[in-house]
């Protein structure tokens, strides 16, 4: 029986085949899985330890941060920070983002990171399943000058690697360089992560919605129409399935077909989810696999950010759900506007 690849074996081994690939980023995505692992052990120790809980501050998400929330946010900063790739950090949990280096000024390193170093964390006290999302890219200033905030403010197209860390039952890291998306299950025994979902893909067919109901109803009509249309279907296998972790969500769409829904709400308008900390990474790993990615009418990984801390509509899956909701937002224009669905579609998705 063949050994399945390290997650650096693998990527060494195809380190030509990556656009854009050096031994910086080689070394970063390194870095990222070494630090995944420090957070894993924590994950797994939390119920036996004193991390688990409320640290007692706010992020600048205005949401409760989880002691978890803090450890792993140091972790991934103190581990990227500390190699000569990284010249700048973007975290969920912090206002500012943090040049690198020794004169403490970015000037020196190729790649940015942008991550959410704990999604999900109000589940940690009932042990369900909880993320890490990253997202890479390289900085516009030259080498040798300060970083600015310009540097972390690129599209979705700009991402040369991007990936998330699924701590569940098993630990998975699943990630894309723009070649198709590879997951790795890490092996508590020896500590690696090896190669278990090689070229991952959506299903031709899905059949899960994946949103919060009182979201639901604070919705739009087209998104409301879409949901509706996917309960009528449940004779023919629709099934709604939520379980409030976004990594968790998606990767379960991923692996067995389905779409994630976060809408745009009457007290929300502008959205939830943080566009470079969660929705491009994961609008990138989608069409890597053959999904789809949008907002409200138009792609995520067109989307130019205006802070870094913007948010956005989310709606991601199986390419022909998405597409489905875009033909219900298209129905109720009355086939007015731009972003024409494509021919063919429906208002009510079809399994």
């Amino acid at each position: 029986m063949t050994k399945a690849p390290t997650f650096g074996e693998f990527i060494m081994d195809r380190q030509a085949d990556f656009p854009f690939v050096s031994g910086q980023l080689t070394r970063l995505l390194t870095d990222l899985g070494v630090a995944a692992k420090i957070v894993n052990q924590q994950v797994n120790r939390a119920g036996l330890t004193t991390i688990l809980g409320a640290s007692g501050a706010t992020n600048i998400q205005d949401e409760r941060q989880q002691k978890l929330d803090v450890f792993a946010d140091d972790t991934f900063m103190r581990i990227l920070s500390s190699g000569k790739s990284v010249c700048g950090i973007g975290s969920e949990e912090q206002e500012h983002f943090v040049r690198c280096g020794e004169d403490g000024e970015g000037r020196q390193g190729k790649y940015i990171v942008l991550i959410d170093p704990l999604d999900g964390s109000s589940n940690i006290d009932v042990n369900v399943s909880i993320g890490t999302i990253f997202s890479i890219v390289r900085r516009l200033t030259p080498m040798g000058e300060p970083l600015t905030e310009k540097d972390f403010l690129q599209p979705g197209t700009s991402q040369v690697a991007a990936g998330y860390v699924l701590y569940g039952s098993s630990t998975m890291l699943v990630y894309t360089t723009g070649t198709g998306v590879n997951g790795f299950t890490l092996d508590p025994a020896v500590g690696e992560f090896f190669l278990s979902h090689p070229t991952m893909t959506f299903p031709s067919k899905g059949s899960t919605y994946s949103i919060n109901d009182a979201v639901k109803a604070r919705s739009d009509r087209p998104t409301q129409d879409f949901i509706d249309g996917c309960r009528d279907a449940a004779d023919a296998g629709f099934r709604g399935r939520y379980i409030g972790s976004l990594v968790a969500d998606f990767h379960r769409n991923l692996l067995h077909g389905g779409i994630y829904l976060y809408p745009s709400t009457i007290d929300q308008p502008q959205g939830k989810l943080r566009l470079l900390y969660e929705c491009a990474p994961l609008a990138w790993i989608a069409e890597e696999a053959g999904g789809k990615a949008m907002d409200d009418g138009v792609r995520i990984m067109d989307k130019r950010p205006q802070s870094l801390h913007e948010r956005s509509p989310f709606y991601i899956g199986n390419r022909h759900l998405v597409e489905a909701l875009e033909a219900c937002r298209w129905a109720r224009r009355g086939g007015q506007g731009q972003n024409a669905p494509s021919k063919g579609l429906t208002p009510a998705p079809i399994p």
